[in-house]
């Protein structure tokens, strides 16, 4: 662990300037928890981290998860109470992080150390962990972040941007290398998910109302979602191809464009969800596929943690 100090006076010749923190919000200790085993981080990215971190006039601690130790150096940094506790990670750790420190936690930046990266991309506007870092601390704000909770009576997981049920969950991987210029990539998530299409519809109650069915379930944020104005609760759209041939017309608007337009999908605000299924529930939640009981349910948690971003978050990942 390596700590920066005393960077506020004036840099001798040949040494880099202190760079101004953001006005936004009180930054003296900065925690930096970085998985050097992580999709896009790499074995040098925590003494990048350091040098960068160096920089600016705050306290910073820069720390490598190690496997097996993940909770407890999470946990420690937690009871640390840095007022920003950055995370280089996969979506998976950075989501876990966010959840344990809670509304009322440090604030937490999740940095792009992922696959998808959907919440870092939506927070900050870039894949580039450096760049993001950066932007957190010279032009960011404290932010009540919004998600879901999922919950099938074993597994609970929190989103902050989409969740997908059902067969065509696996069309968000088709979707992600279509935008990334995967082209062959795309084509064999997309064949996969295809393959899958009408091995059994959901049911799902939105609000307590009357029970539908649906071949999936998306249920996104209003931080990305493109319909949503306001934080009210969670976007559900629910998709209902009749056959084959529109279903592969619907994985196509997946893919390729805004799914909504598809006359297949119908929208609307929901805060609370059950699904059901005969068996198991497919599922997305921010990138990482999930296997779920046949009874899930979702809630909406209308201030879920605090990030450290710009005003107003980048959102380059809507849906």
């Amino acid at each position: 662990m390596a700590k920066v100090e005393d960077m506020a006076a004036p840099a001798p010749d040949g040494v880099a300037e202190t760079h101004a923190l953001t006005p936004h919000a009180a930054i003296s200790r900065v925690i930096m928890l970085v998985n050097p085993l992580s999709g896009s981080v790499g074995p040098r990215a925590a003494d990048e981290a350091e040098a960068i971190l160096a920089e600016y006039g705050c306290e910073a601690s820069v720390v490598a998860l190690e496997g097996g130790q993940f909770d407890d150096q999470i946990n420690k940094a937690l009871e640390a109470d840095p007022d920003v506790l950055f995370v280089l990670a996969g979506d998976g750790t950075a989501g876990t992080i966010a959840s344990r420190a809670g509304p009322d936690g440090p604030l937490v930046a999740p940095l792009p150390g992922g696959t998808m990266n959907m919440l870092p991309k939506a927070l900050y506007g870039t894949a580039d962990w450096k760049l993001a870092l950066r932007r957190a601390l010279e032009e960011g704000a404290p932010q009540a972040v919004a998600g879901g909770e999922v919950t099938d009576g074993e597994f609970t997981q929190s989103f902050y941007c989409a969740a997908i049920f059902g067969s065509p969950a696996l069309w968000a991987p088709a979707r992600e290398a279509m935008r990334t210029g995967k082209l062959k990539l795309a084509l064999t998530h997309a064949r996969r998910a295809f393959k899958r299409a009408f091995s059994g519809r959901l049911r799902f109650a939105l609000d307590g109302s009357k029970e539908r069915r649906a071949e999936a379930l998306v249920l996104i944020s209003p931080m990305i979602s493109r319909a949503m104005e306001e934080n009210t609760g969670l976007e559900a759209a629910a998709m209902n191809p009749s056959d084959a041939m529109e279903a592969f017309r619907l994985a196509a608007h997946a893919v390729m464009d805004d799914w909504r337009q598809d006359p297949a999908v119908t929208t609307r605000a929901t805060q609370k969800v059950v699904l059901r299924a005969r068996s198991k529930i497919p599922a997305v939640i921010d990138g990482e596929p999930v296997q779920l009981h046949h009874e899930t349910k979702v809630r909406f948690v209308r201030k879920a943690f605090r990030a450290l971003a710009p005003v107003p978050p980048a959102a380059e990942d809507s849906v």
